[in-house]
């Protein structure tokens, strides 16, 4: 990192969260922004409101506080009576798709889960709509492993409910975590939420309190960051995925990918105490500060806002509700383990 960057580093103390504040409404979280500025017209989404509870409730505060419990009711509200998820709201509060079990119902799941294990005001009408989503089950390997972290939440709050334990377990059939036999992945490509998929199987082992699975995790976690780290900074996959062919760096690289990263991290440490995870959780937050493949800041510290993409030559100047979330997601793990520094 450069000596200004440094320097900058230096100053930051704990998240800021105006811009995500003005992206938001009493209906929910507006998706894309032109700029800054909230491009009302594109309406919702249940990806970006999941985010947004999980980012809420993970720093209680009286800013965040509508916001948590906003999208709790958008959340319980896109839920249909055979636990599927609509995922798309239009500006006029109508749902613009049918109910699925894409992405949206995984993460919808997670953040529920996480609301219910971390926040005592939102915990019992969090739960029930967890265990209305858990009735059913995605075929999608990412849905799913969203959806396991939102019961291993739960577990290790203390929650004893065998229904988190069986999906958990349906979680585990179905997310791949062997290496094949030609890169140390267990898919033949890195595509996007990948270090989810390593943090659902971490936080699965610890839930389900068996070493064999919290082992495979963290060799999953531990071959990602081998794979994204190029120069002792994250470069992580483009929008068209890596292979094992593909080395030199690749873009656009999305903010959501370093967070994924931070999460796991920051996920690892709790659990295992290592400080090498630390260290991740770091080379996430420096990617932010522009210690990345285009030395491009990818976060507004004076707002909380986060650019959209990073290109080749510099970034997306958007700052939508996905690449805000995810800034300040990894801002929070960094100050919570007191990495902001290092």
């Amino acid at each position: 990192m450069s000596v200004t960057g440094t320097t900058l580093h230096r100053r930051i103390s704990s998240p800021v969260y105006g811009h995500l504040v003005s992206l938001s409404d009493d209906l929910g979280l507006f998706e894309h922004a032109d700029g800054d500025v909230p491009r009302q017209e594109h309406g919702y989404c249940v990806d970006d409101v999941a985010r947004a509870l999980i980012v809420a409730v993970r720093e209680p505060s009286d800013q965040l506080a509508a916001l948590a419990t906003t999208s709790l009711g958008f959340l319980a509200r896109a839920i249909d009576d055979g636990g599927r998820s609509h995922n798309r709201m239009s500006v006029t509060g109508e749902w613009t798709d049918e109910p699925d079990l894409g992405d949206w119902w995984g993460r919808s799941a997670w953040a529920l889960g996480t609301a219910a294990a971390r926040n005592p005001d939102l915990r019992w009408r969090a739960r029930a709509h967890f265990m209305r989503l858990a009735a059913t089950r995605s075929p999608h390997v990412r849905s799913m492993a969203f959806a396991a972290l939102g019961a291993a939440e739960l577990i290790l709050a203390g929650d004893r409910d065998r229904r988190l334990v069986y999906l958990l377990l349906d979680a585990l059939d179905i997310v791949p975590q062997q290496p094949t036999n030609v890169w140390a992945w267990p898919e033949d490509r890195l595509r996007y939420g990948n270090g989810s998929l390593a943090e659902a199987v971490i936080a699965a082992g610890a839930a389900l309190e068996n070493p064999v699975v919290l082992e495979d995790g963290l060799a999953m976690l531990d071959a990602l960051l081998d794979l994204e780290t190029r120069d002792d900074h994250l470069s992580v996959a483009g929008t068209a995925g890596r292979g094992p062919a593909d080395i030199a760096a690749q873009f656009d690289q999305q903010p959501i990918e370093i967070a994924a990263i931070a999460d796991a991290a920051a996920r690892a440490h709790d659990i295992t105490g290592d400080p090498r995870w630390l260290s991740a959780v770091g080379l996430a937050w420096r990617w932010f500060l522009g210690t990345n493949d285009s030395a491009t800041p990818m976060v507004d510290l004076a707002t909380g806002a986060g650019y959209d993409g990073l290109e080749r030559t510099g970034r997306n100047d958007n700052r939508g509700a996905e690449s805000t979330l995810a800034a300040l997601s990894t801002w929070q793990q960094a100050h919570r383990l007191g990495v902001l520094e290092q």
